[in-house]
């Protein structure tokens, strides 16, 4: 097994390396500490433009980039506290009173005070498609640095919907000047080249420190060997977005790699509509037959972890999922006594006239995915499992057509939000938008709805535990592996640490010596 990922894993890395492409460097023109980071992320095809945080996700960009902050942010457990608010109180189920941070200003040196919050939070439900909806705001009141919020309907995630980067709490009446806004963050943006690189110089107004770098320019680098190359050659001095293949080259004294565990995870969904995974021994033998270990260990080098469940162990709300382990042999029995055998010694098995092949659609956008595809059909084609692979950019097209697909593997931040709510409602429900594989749960439903009534956190994780345990039960999904977030920084380069929830980047200790 080990042999063929690893022979796999070199043709991968050769393909990588033959890929890349040059980009012209652009080197800051400040004098002082200086500091260029290359990330791949930043770019309109990513729904990044510029960092205005009402248009599209371009939030994540103001608050990753230290130009904007949030009422609330998240904490290594992925829970939301405090940052922009001082604290809070919720009067009864409609009725949130917050206290804003004393003493904090705009970069435009405008005082940030109840008003300015109301006046920014009322342009943002009024422009973003996503924000109205998860605030669900009826009404907001504002005196001095009292903020009173008034949802249409008891909304248990506020807080967290507030803490999104789409929430950074910016300066409305300057307004957005070619993308360009002003924040409360630790850097104002000095120049914007769409797609291309953003300019940074320290905010003297800061209210949490003084940033340590005089100039920041962060350089959008789309593709993955020409970022590794830039480092290399010291065109930049980190690095956001790394692919696995390139990270061996980092691994030694001249640099810094920071990982953590985050909740996008990579993992299969059953087709309910086909007849193949409609059979539950198949799903199961599915959910059994699939090496997550060597996956992870040999594919993507160590720098991922093995899922069992939807979220991570390290957020509050994981739980302690039962899923089932990988057991090839386990895995024979079970389909010998489901009446699945191979009766013409091809090695594929057979039922009722009916060889055993599942069609397993998937994606090439995110690089893991079709490395998890060829590890799949390896191991399942060991135990009898014909895998027949679509690996197709068409896939949001084709994943709408039951009859296209019997399994359908794919990536997603499960609870962007901080909060478990996400998943559930995206995927799973009757009414969920990406319901791809028509997965009905009538147990799931009403646990979805005591989820949605329940304000406290504790037990809205244990409400979650066992929706996330019906999933596994029933083999709806098969969660294979979580992302590992790297962050590569050449030695020298402190203060940037990653965190799980992927937005906080540039912050005043980052420094360089």
């Amino acid at each position: 097994m080990k042999r063929f990922l690893l022979g796999l894993t070199a043709l991968c890395l050769l393909a990588a390396l033959l890929a890349g492409c040059g980009q012209t460097a652009v080197q800051p023109v400040s004098a002082g500490k200086t500091l260029v980071l290359g990330d791949t992320s930043f770019n309109p095809e990513n729904e990044e433009p510029d960092i205005n945080p009402q248009n599209a996700y371009s939030g994540w960009a103001c608050i990753r980039y230290g130009v904007g902050e949030t009422l609330f942010r998240y904490n290594d457990q992925m829970e939301p506290e405090p940052w922009l608010a001082a604290d809070w109180s919720r009067t009864d189920d409609l009725t949130w009173r917050i206290t804003l941070r004393a003493g904090v200003q705009f970069s435009t040196g405008r005082t940030m005070d109840a008003a300015a919050v109301k006046e920014c939070l009322e342009q943002l439900v009024a422009v973003h498609s996503r924000a109205a909806g998860e605030l669900d705001l009826a009404g907001i009141e504002a005196d001095g640095l009292t903020l009173t919020l008034h949802t249409a309907s008891p909304n248990p995630t506020l807080l967290n919907a507030l803490s999104d980067p789409c929430c950074c709490i910016i300066d409305t009446q300057a307004g957005s000047d070619g993308g360009i806004v002003a924040g409360t963050g630790p850097y104002r943006a000095v120049e914007l080249v769409s797609g291309q690189r953003l300019e940074l110089e320290p905010n003297p107004l800061y209210w949490d420190g003084t940033p340590r770098l005089d100039h920041i320019t962060v350089r959008t680098i789309t593709d993955g060997d020409t970022l590794a190359l830039a480092l290399q050659a010291g065109e930049i001095d980190a690095a956001y977005g790394m692919p696995y293949l390139n990270l061996p080259q980092f691994e030694n004294d001249g640099y810094t790699i920071s990982s953590t565990p985050t909740s996008r995870a990579f993992f299969v969904w059953m087709n309910f509509a086909s007849p193949v995974t409609q059979d539950p021994a198949v799903r199961r033998a599915i959910a059994m037959g699939i090496d997550k270990e060597s996956f992870v260990q040999v594919l993507l080098f160590g720098h991922g972890y093995v899922a069992k469940g939807v979220f991570p162990d390290s957020f509050s709300f994981a739980g302690d999922p039962d899923a089932p382990d990988y057991d090839p042999e386990g895995t024979r029995q079970l389909l010998e006594q489901a009446g699945w055998t191979d009766t013409d010694g091809d090695g594929i098995r057979e039922k009722d006239g009916q060889e055993l092949c599942i069609r397993w659609l998937t994606y090439p956008s995110r690089q893991e995915l079709p490395l998890l595809a060829e590890c799949a059909r390896y191991t399942l084609e060991q135990i009898g499992i014909r895998v027949e692979i679509t690996c197709t950019a068409a896939h949001n097209t084709l994943r709408t057509d039951p009859g296209a697909w019997d399994v359908y593997a794919s990536a997603m931040v499960t609870a962007p939000t901080g909060d478990p709510a996400y998943f559930f409602s995206s995927c799973c429900l009757d009414d969920s938008p990406a319901n791809n594989g028509g997965y009905h749960s009538a147990p799931l439903e009403a646990l979805a709805r005591q989820l949605d009534a329940t304000f406290d956190p504790a037990q809205r994780g244990k409400l979650a535990g066992q929706m996330q345990q019906i999933l596994l039960d029933d083999d709806a999904y098969v969660f294979c592996s979580h992302l590992q977030m790297n962050l590569i920084a050449r030695a020298g380069v402190t203060g940037l640490p990653p965190h799980p929830c992927d937005y906080y980047e540039i912050t005043a200790e980052l420094d360089v010596e």
